[in-house]
């Protein structure tokens, strides 16, 4: 049995982040999700958050078409 000092001392295991979907219609969302996955493959994270983040900015994400 687990003490409730064990407890809080064990890691919390977190689920994977959410991220911005791309529209598929749009040259720009796309070509941004090709470049998320190439740069998460190499392991560059900071590319990853950097092109999430124009994902998300992206007029797409506001109901602009």
């Amino acid at each position: 049995m687990t003490t409730p000092e064990e407890a809080r001392a064990a890691p919390v295991a977190q689920g994977p982040e959410l991220e911005p979907v791309p529209v598929p219609e749009c040259d720009v969302c796309q070509a941004l999700a090709e470049d998320r996955e190439a740069a998460r493959a190499k392991g560059y994270r900071l590319t990853v958050r950097s092109c999430n983040a124009v994902i998300a900015g992206h007029p797409h994400g506001r109901g602009a078409r």
